[in-house]
């Protein structure tokens, strides 16, 4: 394994924003930058040993403050939305900024792309890895507590991304980190990902109301557009008229993973039968939210590309979104000296 260290772009203060890449025996590589920790690229190879790069991105600073979509981002303190833009916690009522209708999504605006995170390369037992850290002040996007952050990127031998999340507080707080990667298996710039097949484990997911905020209700998805239970096309029914997803434009739903609390399981698959590429997800979290890019148009795309709705999909493992308010949900609070620990693993193949 090896990596390489260089220079992405600067600061308006003229320092340096560097690119980590990670490359393993096999010829696989992935980046990520120290600005926002923000996860760049992946190229793996098709069933022909072609390689591409499979997630979207930006590849530039100025493109990065923007990034439509949040495209690769570390996302926290929270992700996802938490309705009303606020939440109780030891009888205290904490306000976040509204930043999607009357909720806030995914800690803005003030989101952690816009900080400058430190970096550490490293060798693994499962290969190399780059982890980031990030120091969190109390009040940071209206959250309590002083935390400490760090978020660890391996690259394995067998073409696997793994992502651990770290984090403690000298407060009783809230944690619920995520990934927003968007995949096309073939290709970033190769345009709709709709014919690409997903699966997901799971029998339930949580209904939201018309702004996409759970409401503590979980039902069943068969006879729905979201049974994913058997591998289907993005695309299949993603213009339905069944209201949890029309709502959004297309899938944007949090799914009840049937593993067990805790456990390490395979969540997601999707592959593409043009190129052979697959990939598996596995996460210790109960959710994983579908995101199927339905309003992700931009010109901002790597390498000149412009990426348009649907061009690429997220499976964000998560703590149920608006677990704060749905007292029947996990919870994703974290107490004082506690450490916040999970994993998520987007393992890649071809066949």
């Amino acid at each position: 394994m090896s990596y390489t260290k260089t220079v992405f772009g600067k600061m308006d203060d003229g320092s340096e924003v560097y690119r980590y890449t990670l490359k393993n025996g096999s010829g696989a590589t992935a980046s990520f930058t120290d600005m926002g920790a923000v996860w760049l690229t992946m190229e793996v190879p098709d069933r022909d040993g072609r390689m591409a790069d499979v997630v979207l991105g930006v590849d530039t600073v100025e493109a990065l403050r923007v990034n439509p979509g949040h495209m690769g981002e570390i996302v926290g303190r929270n992700a996802n939305r938490i309705g009303g833009a606020q939440f109780t916690l030891n009888g205290v009522t904490y306000r976040l900024s509204r930043n999607n209708g009357s909720s806030n999504l995914h800690s803005g605006p003030d989101y952690y792309r816009f900080r400058r995170w430190e970096a550490e390369v490293k060798e693994t037992a499962l290969g190399t890895a780059a982890a980031f850290s990030l120091f969190s002040p109390d009040g940071d996007q209206g959250f309590p507590g002083n935390a400490r952050i760090t978020v660890t990127y391996t690259l394995t031998e067998d073409n696997a991304l793994r992502i651990e999340y770290r984090a403690v507080c000298d407060s009783d707080t809230v944690f619920n980190m995520t990934n927003h990667a968007y995949f096309n298996l073939a290709g970033h710039d190769s345009g709709p990902a709709t014919d690409q097949l997903v699966w997901i484990n799971a029998d339930r997911y949580t209904v939201t109301n018309d702004g996409s905020v759970p409401t503590g209700e979980i039902a069943p998805v068969e006879g729905t557009p979201l049974d994913f239970r058997t591998a289907k096309p993005l695309g299949a029914e993603i213009d339905t008229d069944f209201r949890q997803v029309a709502v959004c434009g297309g899938y944007d739903n949090n799914f009840v993973l049937n593993h067990a609390p805790g456990e390490l399981a395979l969540a997601a698959r999707a592959y593409d039968p043009k190129s052979g590429r697959f990939m598996e997800v596995y996460t210790d979290l109960p959710g994983l939210q579908l995101y199927a890019g339905n309003s992700l148009s931009t010109d901002l795309g790597k390498n000149g590309a412009a990426y348009h709705d649907r061009y690429g999909y997220c499976f964000e493992s998560q703590f149920f979104p608006n677990n704060l308010n749905c007292p029947g949900f996990a919870s994703s609070v974290l107490k004082a000296g506690d450490e916040y620990k999970t994993t998520t693993v987007y393992q890649f193949g071809a066949e």
